[in-house]
């Protein structure tokens, strides 16, 4: 089925979204993502619709500056918008494959050119770069979690990143954890021993939690998780705790440095005590984070 890459390369003024957004437009009218609360979205899918006929690439203004008089944004800005046919289903399978690898990418699209290239990403300066008709749009892979602990606070943490759209992996010696996030379609793999694991493998994009009510299981695992290239360490307990956590870090051989990135105590309400609120006290301390070091791109 034909289709078109929408793609918002730039903003004047307030948007909901940021530029390298993208909506997808296929030949039926059938669409993925948005712009908009709703506002713009029928006309994008008509102008898709024209270009996926015409085979020809088209930027388009939306708001403010708009040729549209009768499509506003509420916020009262406005969005350019570049429309590409997809003429090679490859580069599709491509952007599929990379973003399943967890591997950072740059889609290069021409306003004069619909030919549409995939190449991993290299240092950029924002979302989006515009070199006469060319841009090229930097995604980088989306946030991950790795819950490691024991407790029904792991199958909050679990559910809420789940329900929240975050990819997340469960690591723990507790079999009662694994019987209550077994619905959930995550990855969970027992903890035999308090040792480095191989199964804890963090990338740049991916959070460390570590949720141990017995802080022997802590210390090893945690040397591993610092010193691996995760965005963000952290742990539950108080200062008390965790001052004895960084003594422990420190006695088996853990960088100071290390140990001054771990995130403790975690989340952004302080002294929470009940699963459910540390959950989501811990999620948007993550996604801040998250938005903190890739912010351009949040």
């Amino acid at each position: 089925m034909a289709t078109a890459l929408v793609t918002l390369v730039a903003v004047t003024g307030a948007s909901t979204r940021n530029p390298g957004a993208h909506m997808a437009v296929a030949e039926d009218g059938t669409s993925v993502g948005s712009f908009s609360g709703g506002c713009v979205e029928a006309a994008v899918i008509a102008e898709a619709l024209d270009v996926i006929g015409s085979g020809r690439p088209r930027e388009t203004r939306y708001g403010a500056g708009s040729p549209y008089l009768d499509i506003r944004l509420p916020c009262g800005g406005g969005i350019d918008l570049l429309f590409s046919p997809v003429t090679d289903a490859a580069v599709v399978s491509d952007i599929f494959d990379r973003v399943a690898r967890r591997e950072p990418l740059t889609l290069t699209i021409d306003s004069e050119d619909s030919s549409i290239h995939c190449d991993r990403l290299t240092v950029p300066v924002s979302a989006v770069e515009q070199s006469g008709s060319r841009f090229q749009v930097h995604h980088i892979p989306a946030a991950r979690l790795d819950i490691l602990g024991h407790g029904p606070s792991v199958e909050s943490l679990a559910r809420l990143a789940t329900s929240y759209g975050i990819e997340c992996a469960v690591l723990s010696p507790d079999p009662a954890v694994f019987a209550a996030v077994a619905d959930l379609a995550i990855r969970s793999d027992r903890l035999k021993t308090p040792q480095p694991t191989p199964l804890l493998d963090p990338d740049p994009w991916t959070a460390c939690i570590f949720y141990f009510h017995d802080h022997d299981w802590e210390a090893a695992l945690m040397q591993q998780a610092l010193a691996s290239p995760a965005f963000y360490v952290g742990a539950m307990g108080s200062r008390k705790t965790h001052a004895e956590r960084e003594k422990r870090l420190a006695d088996i051989g853990t960088p100071a440095s290390d140990v001054a990135r771990m995130v403790a105590p975690i989340g952004l309400i302080p002294s929470t005590r009940d699963p459910a609120t540390l959950a989501l006290s811990t999620l948007a301390q993550v996604v801040e984070s998250y938005h903190g070091h890739f912010g351009f791109r949040a």
